[in-house]
C-alpha cells in the first residue's frame, strides 16, 4: 500500500514504473457519495509532467510491441490473479468512492479479471494472414500480400465514474495485448479504485513506462492531453458532451467512445408481462441507474400497459434504498449535481402531467426509485439521460409508433423488445437506430466478447473484446513480388 499511497491516503501516479507525488504540490480531495468521508487524494498532475509522461510512454513503446504476445498475455493472467486476491479490499473501496453496492463492486472486480483473462486468449488468437494476388482481375500468383496487425503506439485512456474498474480495463487490457503503450486518465471520482486497477497489472510485471496513470481536473489538463502530438489513439467512455467535444478538437487522432443512451425498453402485446417487468426493473434500477445501458424509457400501448404499471410497481416497492454497506439496492447519487438533475426531470414531468406511480422522494443525493406514468414528448424526462433512478412510461397507439418515438432520440446505444413472436421481433429489431437490440432481455454491455457499439450521439467504434483490438491495432501490409530475381 505504501507504494500508492502514504498514512494519508495520499494517491500517487503510476510514472516510468513508480508512485510518484506531482510536482504541483496540489491534492484533490475525493469524499464518498455514501456519507461524506475522506476516501483519499489524488494529484493534481501539472502540463510539463503530461509531456513527461508522453514522452515515457513514446520511449518504451518499442520495447513492449517487441515482447511476444504470450508474454503481454502471462502478465494479464498474472493481474487477473492479483485482482482476484485484493478483490475484498478493491470492492469496499468501490463501495465507498462511488456508492456501489457490495455485490456489485465484487461482480465488477470479479468479471474485470475475467476480461484481462479472455483478452489474454484472444491476444494468442492474433494472427496474420496471405493474400494472393490472383484473385483480382488482372492479377497475378506473383504477388503476395502478407497482413498483420500493429499497434498504434500510445493510447490515451479516459474512464468514467461509473465502473473505474471495469471500464478502464476494457481499454487498457486490448491496448497492452496489442502492443500498445498506455496512459490512463480515470475520472476524478472512481480515481482511486483505478489507481488499485493499475497497480495490481503493473505489480503482474509491467515493464516500466507501458502503462501510466495521469490524475487531475478534465477541466486543467484534458484538452491537453486529448490534444497531445504524442497520442496516437483516444479511447473515451463519458458523457455525450464531453465526447462530442473531443471529437471536436482531437484532429486527426482515431477515437472510440462509448457515450450515453436513452436505451427503452418496447412492450408489446404479446408479451410475458411478469418476466418483461423483471427484467426491466432489474434493468432500470441496478445501480441506481448510473449505466449507460439502462433502461431508460418504456415504450408500450395502453392495452397492456395498466397492467405492467401495476407489477413494476410491485417490484420497485421490493428495492431497498439506502447505505451500500447494508446491501442496499438503491444507493445515493454520484453527487448532489446528479440529484439535481434527476429531481428537475420529475418536477418538469409533474408540471407537464405527468403521474408519478411511486418514488419521487429524494434525502440529499438520495433519489428514490421512480416510477412516472403517461409520459409524453413535450417532458424532458422523455429524451433526456437521467442517470438516475427514474423510469418513465410514455403510452404509444401501435408498433409503428413505437419504433418513431425510439428512433427520435438523439441516442442510439441499445433497445430492448418484448414479444413472443420472434417474427415481429426480428422485424422491429432490423428498425431501429441504436447499436444493439435485446430481445426478451434487459439493456446491458455483456458478455464483454459481444460487440459494442452505439450510433448517433451514443459513440463511435466497436468494442468488444476482440473489436477492441482490432480498434487500437491497425493492418500492415507486405507484398512479396515475385520475379527472376527474387532469391528463394
Amino acid at each position: 500500500m505504501s507504494e500508492i499511497c502514504n498514512d494519508k491516503l495520499e494517491y500517487k501516479n503510476l510514472i516510468h514504473g513508480e508512485w510518484v507525488s506531482s510536482k504541483s504540490g496540489k491534492l484533490i480531495k475525493i469524499s464518498s457519495p455514501v456519507d461524506g468521508s475522506f476516501i483519499g487524494g489524488v494529484q493534481a498532475v501539472t502540463k510539463d509532467e503530461v509531456d513527461d509522461i508522453v514522452q515515457f510512454s513514446k520511449a518504451n513503446f518499442d520495447a513492449w510491441s517487441e515482447v511476444p504476445i504470450f508474454e503481454k498475455a502471462d502478465i494479464l493472467y498474472r493481474a487477473a490473479e492479483l485482482l482476484e486476491e485484493r478483490e475484498e479490499e478493491i470492492a469496499n473501496i468501490l463501495m465507498m468512492e462511488i456508492s456501489k453496492d457490495k455485490k456489485s463492486s465484487i461482480s465488477e472486480v470479479k468479471r474485470t479479471a475475467d476480461f484481462l483473462r479472455f483478452t489474454a486468449d484472444a491476444g494468442k488468437s492474433m494472427k496474420g494472414s496471405a493474400v494472393s494476388g490472383e484473385n483480382f482481375p488482372g492479377g497475378s500468383r506473383n504477388k503476395l500480400s502478407y497482413v498483420k496487425r500493429v499497434p498504434l503506439g500510445t493510447v490515451l485512456a479516459i474512464s468514467p465514474f461509473n465502473y473505474p474498474i471495469n471500464l478502464s480495463a476494457s481499454k487498457i487490457a486490448p491496448a497492452l495485448i496489442g502492443g500498445n503503450t498506455v496512459i490512463l486518465k480515470p475520472a476524478t471520482q472512481g480515481a482511486v479504485s483505478a489507481l488499485h486497477l493499475v497497480k495490481a497489472i503493473n505489480d503482474a510485471g509491467l515493464p516500466d513506462g507501458v502503462l501510466q496513470t495521469v490524475t487531475g481536473k478534465g477541466s486543467e489538463i484534458g484538452d491537453y492531453i486529448v490534444t497531445h502530438e504524442g497520442i496516437d489513439f483516444i479511447n473515451f467512455t463519458g458523457s455525450t458532451e464531453i465526447g462530442q467535444h473531443i471529437s471536436k478538437i482531437s484532429s486527426m487522432t482515431p477515437l472510440l467512445l462509448e457515450l450515453g443512451g436513452k436505451d427503452a425498453a418496447i412492450v408489446l402485446e404479446d408479451a410475458d408481462l411478469e418476466f418483461a417487468a423483471n427484467n426491466i426493473v432489474d434493468g432500470a434500477f441496478s445501480y441506481s441507474g448510473q449505466r449507460c445501458t439502462a433502461v431508460k424509457r418504456i415504450i408500450t400501448t395502453d392495452k397492456v400497459a395498466d397492467q405492467l404499471v401495476d407489477m413494476l410497481k410491485v417490484r420497485i416497492e421490493k428495492l431497498s434504498v439506502g447505505d451500500p454497506r447494508e446491501n442496499a439496492q438503491i444507493t445515493p447519487l454520484i453527487d448532489n449535481k446528479s440529484a439535481d438533475f434527476a429531481e428537475s426531470l420529475i418536477n418538469d414531468a409533474i408540471n407537464k402531467g405527468a403521474k408519478i406511480v411511486i418514488g419521487n422522494k429524494r434525502k440529499d443525493n438520495l433519489i428514490y426509485p421512480t416510477l412516472i406514468d403517461y409520459v409524453t414528448d413535450e417532458m424532458e424526462i422523455a429524451w433526456k439521460e437521467p442517470f438516475s433512478p427514474i423510469l418513465p412510461i410514455i403510452r404509444v397507439n401501435n408498433i409503428s409508433e413505437a419504433i418513431e418515438i425510439a428512433n427520435r432520440s438523439e441516442y442510439g446505444l441499445q433497445s430492448s423488445v418484448f414479444t413472443n413472436d420472434i417474427n415481429k421481433a426480428f422485424s422491429i429489431a432490423e428498425k431501429l437506430e441504436v447499436g444493439t437490440v435485446q430481445i426478451n432481455n434487459k439493456t446491458e454491455r455483456g458478455p464483454d466478447h459481444f460487440p459494442f457499439l452505439g450510433v448517433k450521439a451514443s459513440g463511435m467504434g466497436t468494442q468488444g473484446v476482440k473489436y477492441s483490438i482490432d480498434a487500437m491495432t491497425r493492418p500492415k501490409a507486405i507484398t512479396v513480388n515475385v520475379t527472376d530475381h527474387t532469391i528463394i
